[in-house]
């Protein structure tokens, strides 16, 4: 059985920088999956998309609320994914989630993600 790991969250100042990583355990990113997304959901509201990954050619997704301060990387030697945040706002507040993607349908999609991690706290104070 697949478990996914995060970790890197923290609290930071507003402006600042945070990295996240994704590890897999029981299996390699490679051998299963499509592409590895972050997702994140702060209390009392919905999971939103954030960033994705496809683990063969690389290609990369982002919310619009993250493009050109979020950015998403794989390193296939280590199976893990990152996801470097810089420009941090307050707004930017949530658990964050990584998750892997089966194959079908569109990466942006949360219901198209088959195993999830438990998550890691954001917290980014003005």
């Amino acid at each position: 059985q697949v478990q996914l790991v995060e970790s890197g969250g923290g609290l930071v100042q507003a402006g600042g920088s945070l990295r996240l990583s994704c590890a897999a355990s029981g299996r390699t990113f490679s051998s299963y999956a499509y592409a590895i997304g972050w997702f994140r959901q702060a209390p009392g509201k919905e999971r939103e998309f954030v960033a994705a990954i496809t683990w063969s050619l690389g290609s990369t997704y982002y919310a619009d609320s993250v493009k050109g301060r979020f950015t998403i990387s794989r390193d296939n030697a280590k199976n893990m994914v990152h996801l470097q945040m810089n420009s941090l706002k307050p707004e930017d507040t949530s658990v964050y989630y990584c998750a892997t993607h089966g194959g079908r349908g569109d990466v942006v999609t949360d219901r198209r993600y088959n195993s999830w991690g438990q998550g890691t706290q954001v917290t980014v104070s003005s």
